[in-house]
């Protein structure tokens, strides 16, 4: 079933909620509602999941980046002026979405960073936690504030988070519903790499040179080992040792993996096709 079928058919399909800008083989993803912190709507959800559907089949990408739109913030999470007034049988089916759009993210074949300029909060937490790599701003700051509201993390936060920094710093930011800054969330492993400036342009140039040393490896490969890390990282130390072997089979009959051996043997740069 295609995502749009899981969404009510009065939700629009705005376009302009989210933008999408290529650079090479890396797609920039981003949110566009700045005016209320780039919350999730019905309709941002609907864009993203139809939009995630369209580019986890596309193997030209080898990087695929999410951000919010401005300087204030990444993503401020659910849309809250919207949930006060939706009607109490839609609330379910727009947790399912906000949930189901944590798992696309999750689930895309390309490797993907959160590119994190500002208030990451609720929802925008969680869709960070879903990305495999994050890069900051020193001035962001991170939450699930969710018990303040008198409700849990519902989009994955309660189990991506304890299993990104341990139990015990994910029950005392859940618990409290605290906020922490970049610098301690870096401390804590929530954030890969903080950026060297405040400005947008020093957060844009750490971004990419996360994804560009991405790209430049091999394609396959970067699928597969992610693929291995997904799959296997859970799962006792013998069965994921099983599913690292059925992932290294997929780069054994590559092109790639021949123009490495060449390129050594030759001092150049390899040329990855992704084949």
């Amino acid at each position: 079933m295609s995502v749009i079928d899981q969404f009510p058919a009065d939700i629009p399909d705005q376009v302009e909620l989210v933008s999408t800008r290529r650079e090479g083989d890396l797609l920039w993803i981003t949110i566009e509602r700045p005016e209320v912190m780039n919350c999730l709507s019905f309709p941002t959800l609907k864009r993203l999941r139809t939009l995630l559907e369209e580019v986890a089949g596309d193997p030209s990408l080898r990087c695929i980046l999410f951000t919010g739109a401005g300087e204030r913030a990444f993503c401020a999470g659910a849309d809250l002026k919207e949930r006060r007034g939706m009607p109490d049988e839609r609330v379910p089916l727009f947790v399912r979405n906000i949930r189901g759009l944590m798992d696309d993210v999750e689930a895309l074949p390309q490797p993907t960073v959160a590119v994190i300029n500002g208030f990451a909060f609720g929802g925008g937490t969680e869709l960070l936690l879903a990305c495999d790599l994050r890069v900051a701003t020193p001035r962001a700051q991170f939450g699930l504030t969710e018990t303040t509201l008198a409700i849990i993390p519902g989009a994955g936060g309660t189990q991506r988070l304890p299993r990104l920094i341990g139990k015990s710093r994910a029950k005392d930011m859940i618990l409290t519903g605290r906020r922490v800054d970049a610098r301690e969330a870096h401390a804590m492993g929530l954030v890969n790499r903080l950026a060297e400036g405040e400005g947008l342009e020093a957060l844009r140039a750490s971004a990419l040179e996360v994804a560009g040393a991405i790209a430049a490896n091999g394609p396959v490969a970067v699928r597969a080992a992610k693929a291995a890390i997904d799959q296997g990282s859970e799962l006792p130390l013998r069965e994921g040792l099983e599913v690292e072997a059925r992932c290294y089979e997929r780069v054994l009959p590559t092109k790639d993996r021949l123009e490495a051996l060449a390129a050594f043997a030759e001092k150049r740069p390899p040329r990855y096709l992704g084949a």
